[in-house]
């Protein structure tokens, strides 16, 4: 399988060690979940992984290039857990921006769309603005938003923390199809459903990142 990214010997220090000597590969095809107690680093590593933070030693190469501090949607999303809407836009048009965004055309992306509010089970809310549903389908929306424009790496913090377990189930389907189509996906998560689905599990103790067996 073709690596997607690839981290070598990354720390990070604060005022302590939040990272040290991190080692990563992401395949496509992957669908990888990192879990950790809260404060092990996994936002700060996803942090570094999406280029919003530089480690002090170490490599990043995504699809074979250095990390860059923004790059483009094609190549990386992400999934904060904040979501990062846009309030001014429905649904249905955040969801598309990255391909609107990306020169896609506009009946194309807004059909993309509402095709993944639906599988996420709410297609009759695509009119509505995010200050006018829930936050488990706001939720919803940045999860079809991270994966609309097919980017190669797709990276989530906490992405079903807001969900009901029926709701984990449809998010988890729609993550394992968009990686069975040649993507990677890391996932930092607690969702013990989530994990048991993945391909592979990883643990961050105490700053440093082992395989869970």
């Amino acid at each position: 399988m073709t690596t997607l990214l690839s981290v070598s010997g990354v720390s990070r220090r604060f005022s302590t060690d939040v990272l040290t000597d991190v080692g990563l590969e992401l395949k496509a095809g992957e669908l990888v979940t990192m879990v950790g107690r809260s404060g092990s680093g996994k936002s700060a590593l996803l942090a570094l992984l999406a280029g919003f933070d530089q480690p002090d030693t170490g490599s990043i190469d995504i699809t074979g290039l250095p990390a860059a501090s923004s790059p483009p949607w094609s190549t990386m999303a992400v999934l904060p857990q904040s979501f990062g809407l846009l309030d001014e836009l429905t649904l249905e048009e955040n969801v598309a921006s990255p391909m609107l965004f990306s020169g896609g055309e506009a009946g194309e992306a807004m059909a993309t769309a509402a095709e993944l509010l639906t599988r996420l089970g709410i297609g009759e809310l695509t009119r509505r603005y995010p200050a006018e549903v829930s936050i488990g389908q706001r939720q919803r929306v940045a999860l079809a938003r991270a994966v609309a424009g097919k980017p190669k790496v797709l990276l989530a913090d906490e992405p079903t923390a807001h969900l009901d377990h029926a709701t984990i189930e449809l998010a988890v389907q729609l993550l394992l199809d968009f990686v069975h189509d040649g993507s990677a996906c890391l996932v930092a998560t607690h969702d013990p459903a989530l994990t048991a689905r993945a391909h592979r599990r990883l643990q961050l103790v105490d700053g440093r990142l082992t395989e869970d067996q």
